[in-house]
């Protein structure tokens, strides 16, 4: 069944496309693949990127959208990503960066198109675990900039996972919630008793 990819809000892919137009960016990007590319370069894939803020003994996280994604294409492979991020004038150009998580994510998307449920995909970064995951929301018709992983929703780790997590092995998030609370140290308030 296809994946119900969430429309990415038009000033965050305005704003990709046009430092993919500026020689400028590009170059300052420092990013080898982008700068060898041969023809057009292409933003594809826009993912909400969810922060997993807290996870709790009891597996309620709280999460935040940090940005959208864009796997930037060009021919016939995604050769690095985009981000953009909120800022209070709107939707940003962020970045441009490349590494083991560009290939990951595609692998981890061709493994979910091919399950028998739609799924609306989004990207769940744990940063205390060094951690980024596919995430697969049961509703798919939802806001993707919006809400937090339900219970029976899918998390798939992308590689490189953490130690002991499976890469590419689709977890529900109750069953991974769990060993993240344990992995995960809890972070002190300033000035609270230790």
């Amino acid at each position: 069944m296809p994946l119900h990819v969430p429309p990415a809000p038009a000033p965050a892919l305005r704003s990709v496309l046009t430092a993919l137009s500026s020689p400028t960016v590009v170059r300052e990007a420092r990013t080898p693949s982008l700068l060898r590319a041969q023809g057009p370069a292409t933003p594809e894939l826009p993912l909400p990127v969810h922060v997993l803020d807290r996870v709790t003994a009891e597996g309620v996280s709280a999460t935040r959208l940090a940005g959208w994604r864009f796997l930037i294409r060009c021919g016939d492979r995604a050769v690095a990503a985009a981000e953009t991020m909120l800022t209070p004038d709107g939707w940003a150009f962020s970045r441009f960066f490349e590494g083991p998580y560009i290939a990951s994510t595609e692998r981890a998307v061709r493994q979910a198109e091919t399950m028998s449920q739609p799924y609306q995909p989004r990207l769940l970064s744990v940063p205390g675990l060094y951690m980024l995951t596919l995430w697969l929301h049961e509703d798919y018709t939802a806001d993707g900039a919006a809400g937090h992983p339900t219970a029976t929703d899918l998390l798939v780790p992308l590689a490189p996972a953490p130690p002991g997590i499976a890469a590419h092995r689709p977890h529900r998030v109750a069953e991974l919630l769990p060993v993240l609370t344990h992995r995960v140290a809890p972070t002190r308030l300033l000035g609270s008793p230790a």
